[in-house]
């Protein structure tokens, strides 16, 4: 299955950058909100990821979900080069620094988890798999009611 090692390899990557970034953030003096919720997070994702792992191979590959999917991983792209330094799979605030405006975040507030709601629903179609790309869209969007409620109040929207 290349390409859940692909998606694999991503999340990795982006787990290490979200971290450098996290550190590089709090030596400036920045601070984590909302750190409670953090860890439901990382268990909707990982058990989306896992789910795929498990019932994915062997299945057909849908090719116009799939294509789909890769042009998400091009607003992704857009979304993390946009923040730069800034971008981090929590929520670091950093006292004293406007909001980032440009990029995506000129026509969405929170362009990232546009991409994140798709991302979830999309892969799983790939592989026909209609009930993974329900039960994770709805698991998603419990979690992430609770962070973009967290976010916004830390960023004073």
């Amino acid at each position: 299955m290349i390409i859940l090692a692909l998606v694999t390899l991503q999340r990795l990557g982006e787990l290490w950058l979200s971290n450098r970034n996290t550190s590089r953030l709090l030596a400036l003096g920045a601070h984590e909100v909302g750190a409670a919720h953090y860890p439901l997070i990382v268990a909707v994702h990982a058990a989306w990821l896992a789910a795929l792992w498990w019932l994915a191979p062997g299945q057909p590959i849908a090719f116009l979900w799939l294509a789909l999917y890769v042009l998400l991983q091009a607003a992704r792209i857009w979304v993390l080069a946009s923040l730069g330094p800034r971008w981090t799979t929590r929520i670091i605030v950093l006292p004293q620094t406007p909001l980032v405006k440009a990029g995506p975040y000129r026509f969405v507030s929170h362009p990232n988890y546009v991409v994140v709601v798709a991302e979830i629903a999309v892969l799983p179609l790939a592989f026909g798999l209609w009930p993974v790309a329900l039960i994770f869209t709805l698991l998603n969007a419990a979690v992430l009611a609770i962070r973009i409620r967290k976010e916004n109040h830390a960023l004073g929207r």
